[in-house]
């Protein structure tokens, strides 16, 4: 995220106002929320997730204990159960 002056953009009453409300200070203003992206999209981690998670719930299906996939995925038992279960 780059910082922007707000001189450069705003009308100047506008930066009065802001400037009455937070004098020198920093502001974020997010996108629209139909612009947001969901978590992971963007770096690929999200697909990287679903790939691994069908793996562990072939690996079931084959006859893997929850532990020895715990211990393969380094996830607790209860975390690989919620993967199982949650389709």
């Amino acid at each position: 995220m780059k910082y922007v002056n707000a001189n450069m953009i705003f009308p100047e009453e506008l930066v009065a106002q802001l400037q009455q409300y937070l004098p020198g200070g920093y502001v974020y203003i997010p996108e629209p929320k139909e612009k947001h992206k969901p978590w992971g999209e963007l770096s690929g981690y999200r697909q990287e997730l679903d790939r691994r998670n069908e793996k562990i719930r072939q690996e079931f299906s084959r006859g893997e204990s929850l532990t020895h996939l715990a211990e393969r995925y380094y996830l607790s038992v209860y975390a690989i159960r919620k993967i199982i279960y949650q389709k």
